[in-house]
């Protein structure tokens, strides 16, 4: 009889413990079906023109014709984007403070110390674009693939030199971690943009690069320029002949710019869901996804769960990076 009488009133006592959590649960999802009721800023850490103002500007569209309230880009450049980014980490979690971003977000946190934290002030909604770079080396170089350039590299210590777009930016990560995996000593030069480091590239002042698929296709049809590899996890559908600098002899390598969509940290889980599952059918859209991979872009709209992941494991790989190349930027 004790027994039992234990029994139920143990059985009462989780009940009452479960109920705020079931309550809470229940008030979100409430929420959630309301959401949006006034507009909502997608805040983008940069000027009006480029690739991240215009993805964002594709689902601000898609999320004002279905969601019934509307979705306004703001931009907020400044200080190399943090100015914009900041403001979101601050937001409250409710929902209508967004984020559009690159990579830059994960990388710039990496490299340097911010005032945010990329893992703890946000909630990762999903991937919106993906796309590789290609590895670029002059074309007097006797190089034809990747185990050519590592071996040139090894037979010249510090001698083959690779082009960036400035100190601390992903091109540069991207030469220290392909010198990092391959064990090879070599020589970074930095330009101040892509602009320079191309020409440098083609006229053999440097001997190679990570160049953006689009970009970089004029030099490559002329000839200034050849690509050897392409530094995602996969293919291209653009440039299906080049493998990726994984499969060349470089397990473990990958280096990918894309364009995401961030929430404020405990923003609810019901309103996270509804942004990716409507920004998903905004990038997939045929004439969209066209637009994009024509230009060597993937569209992604991967489930939250699954973005936040990748977001830890790259954060993670960079300042690893960082320490173990003893990379001190300034």
């Amino acid at each position: 009889m004790t027994s039992d009488g234990s029994f139920v009133k143990n059985k009462i006592a989780v009940s009452f413990s479960l109920f705020p959590f079931l309550f809470s649960l229940g008030i979100a999802a409430a929420f959630a079906q309301q959401y949006p009721v006034r507009p909502v800023r997608i805040i983008v850490p940069l000027t009006p023109g480029g690739g991240v103002d215009l993805i964002a500007r594709v689902i601000a569209d898609h999320y004002s014709q279905v969601m019934g309230q509307r979705f306004i880009v703001d931009n907020r450049p400044g200080a190399g984007g943090t100015i914009g980014v900041e403001t979101v980490a601050r937001a409250v979690p409710d929902g209508y403070t967004l984020l559009v971003s690159s990579s830059s977000l994960v990388t710039n946190a990496a490299i340097q110390n911010q005032r945010y934290d990329p893992i703890r002030d946000f909630q990762p909604v999903t991937k919106l674009t993906s796309n590789s770079y290609v590895v670029l080396v002059t074309p007097s170089l006797p190089v034809a693939s990747v185990k050519d350039l590592v071996a040139l590299a090894r037979s010249q210590p510090g001698k083959v030199t690779y082009a960036s777009s400035g100190v601390g930016g992903v091109l540069h990560l991207g030469g220290e971690l392909f010198c990092l995996l391959t064990g090879v000593q070599m020589t970074h030069v930095p330009y101040k943009g892509v602009a320079e480091a191309y020409p440098a590239v083609a006229s053999g002042l440097v001997n190679w690069v990570l160049g953006n698929p689009l970009s970089a296709a004029p030099l490559i049809k002329a000839g200034r320029v050849r690509g050897i590899a392409v530094s995602g996890v996969a293919r291209m559908k653009a440039l299906p002949d080049l493998p990726t600098i994984a499969e060349s002899g470089v397990p473990g390598y990958s280096v990918e710019a894309w364009f995401s969509l961030f929430a404020p940290a405990r923003t609810p889980t019901p309103i996270v869901n509804r942004l990716q599952v409507e920004a998903a059918k905004a990038i997939h859209a045929p004439e969209i996804a066209r637009r994009f991979e024509a230009e060597g872009t993937d569209m992604i709209g991967n489930p939250s769960p699954e973005f936040t992941r990748e977001v830890k494991a790259e954060y993670e790989k960079w300042r690893s990076l960082v320490q173990k190349a003893g990379l001190k930027i300034q």
